[in-house]
């Protein structure tokens, strides 16, 4: 589809291997693993399109991009489309089965030689308080998953999008939490999200609670997150999203310390989203969402 369109250039580069390829072509599609700054788009001599099969755009420069008259072009918005995509919510129910079930950890047991039952007793969904950070495509699919569970399911967002049956709207968030015993996050970063899940909202949840976040890392504190975990507090935490995934910086590091020597924290590499299915299907919607684009870039400079 691309290649009618024009030259297309596949190759595995890292950043260095991008800045210098990068003056020669007018498109850049780019994947998460991918830091499009400042730097990277002033490379881009004749660049007018940066395409990324995402939702999240924390990794693109957006402003500076604009500034340039250089057009982002992702799933964000897309939300038809969307609606058929369940990778993430899906990830983010395994993610909480294996930290209630300490699924990692008898696995590796087990692997040891080890055949203990009584060491891994878990926890059941069934009848359990969820409460869910964002009522949107995700959220709203997570819901379903969680009444299918038998679960009492709670939900807040200030802009809800829906009104599911049998679910509970929250007046606030605070209300939410003091109220949950499985809190999963469905938002995306801003300015207002960054650091949403804090020391006092972490305080509000009850003993013993779980948090599930596949937003974005820096939605939830990491010195609040350790904490509560350590002081045992909330009971675990599962996460595939950590701040500064391509920066490596310290709260990265800390979670990952911490993940090492503890069962309660639970870590994947940012994988909900990465399914044969879903990337295939999501790489198609953007190659012909930018297919369209560039026709109608063309017959407009025509028409001009």
């Amino acid at each position: 589809m691309l290649r009618q369109m024009g030259k297309l250039v596949e190759a595995p580069l890292d950043r260095e291997g991008i800045m210098q390829r990068l003056p020669e072509f007018d498109v850049l599609i780019v994947r998460l693993a991918n830091q499009v700054d400042r730097e990277l788009i002033n490379a881009g001599k004749h660049l007018k399109v940066i395409v990324s099969a995402t939702t999240g755009l924390d990794h693109i420069d957006i402003d500076y991009a604009k500034m340039k008259g250089v057009t982002v072009l992702s799933l964000r918005g897309e939300d038809e489309f969307l609606r058929t995509i369940h990778a993430t919510a899906e990830h983010t129910w395994a993610l909480l089965l294996a930290l209630l079930r300490h699924i990692p950890q008898a696995y590796s047991a087990v692997c040891r030689g080890s055949w203990d039952r009584d060491e891994f007793r878990g926890h059941e969904l069934d009848r359990m308080r969820l409460g869910i950070i964002g009522l949107g495509r995700l959220g709203s699919r997570i819901a379903h998953y969680g009444l299918a569970f038998g679960m009492r399911v709670s939900a807040y967002d200030p802009r809800p999008m829906m009104q599911l049956e049998d679910v509970t709207m929250a007046p606030t968030l605070d209300a939410l939490l003091a109220s949950s015993d499985v809190v999963t996050v469905h938002v995306h970063l801003t300015e207002e999200t960054k650091d949403l899940i804090g020391s006092e909202e972490l305080a509000l949840l009850p003993s013993g609670a779980v948090l599930v976040n596949t937003s974005r890392g820096e939605v939830v504190n990491t010195p609040a997150l350790i904490s509560s975990l350590q002081e045992g507090h909330i009971a675990g935490a599962a996460l595939d999203v950590v701040p500064g995934e391509r920066s490596r910086c310290a709260d990265r590091k800390s979670l990952l310390e911490y993940a090492r020597s503890h069962r309660n924290l639970l870590i994947t590499p940012h994988i909900a989203g990465a399914t044969f299915e879903s990337m295939a299907r999501t790489e198609i919607f953007m190659a012909k969402k930018l297919v369209t684009f560039l026709k109608e870039r063309v017959a407009k400079t025509h028409n001009d």
